[in-house]
């Protein structure tokens, strides 16, 4: 359990998430993500990077029970948010491109990440959304916007629904879909065709491409938490997140 890395070919380097049962990962795993990212990273012998994960979905958010059981009410809530903030940093910021491999569920703190990757790579049951507003919180629509054209973010991000990796194709921000099963081989295979160029040449690639975005997507998710911040101290974000687990099914 936690976060693991291997390098299965040459020039590839395959980072993995594993926090059973759902990938809700504790304050101390995203700051272990955004390590292991930004280490493997600076590997010269990297080419490129798969973001995975196990179990049945890629990324359910933040840890909710381990902020509710935080006795000081905000420590953990803080530490998530500078957590999340730099393992969505690390992956976009990372030396040579970030393919995610996403099955199952994507969600809160997960868009963050896929958001911020290079390529994305999901199975035919993959689902991408943020259900901050039920949890008592806000975020990532810096990371949704990335994905869903403008409006279709904003009905998704009051809704909280959900879309689907063949939505995502269709809007083109998801690159494969494919059977479960050839999750992880569909994965590899985009990795590998990246992994083919020149090393350096790659590298200069991912910095040109990162400059030239228009979106300063640490300033702006920074912007957006600051909204979570408020939310948070201002007791309407704990009412919210108290009915975590309580809601009739939709």
């Amino acid at each position: 359990m936690g976060v693991s890395t291997s390098s299965p070919e040459k020039g590839i380097s395959v980072i993995t998430a594993d926090y059973p049962p759902v990938n809700a990962l504790p304050v101390r795993g995203w700051f272990e993500l955004a390590d292991a990212v930004r280490a493997t990273g600076r590997d010269p012998g990297v080419r490129c990077v798969v973001l995975a994960a196990e179990g049945p979905g890629f990324n359910a958010g933040v840890d909710i029970k381990e902020i509710q059981r935080d006795p000081t009410g905000h420590e953990a809530l803080i530490g998530a948010n500078q957590g999340c903030a730099e393992a969505f940093a690390a992956v976009y910021e990372c030396e040579v491109p970030v393919v995610a491999a996403v099955q199952g569920f994507c969600l809160g703190g997960g868009i963050g990440l896929v958001g911020n990757a290079d390529v994305i790579v999901a199975s035919e049951d993959a689902t991408f959304g943020l259900p901050e507003l039920d949890r008592g919180a806000l975020g990532a629509a810096t990371h949704l916007a990335r994905l869903v054209p403008q409006h279709l973010m904003r009905a998704l991000y009051y809704t909280s629904r959900t879309a689907t990796a063949a939505e995502l194709h269709a809007h083109g921000s998801v690159w494969k879909v494919v059977p479960r099963e050839e999750l992880r081989a569909a994965a590899l295979e985009s990795a590998r065709e990246i992994a083919a160029k020149d090393g350096r040449l790659i590298r200069l690639a991912k910095a040109a491409i990162n400059g030239i975005d228009p979106v300063d997507v640490r300033r702006s998710y920074r912007f957006e938490q600051g909204f979570t911040y408020e939310a948070g101290f201002g007791g309407v974000a704990g009412r919210v997140r108290d009915t975590f687990g309580k809601e009739a099914p939709r």
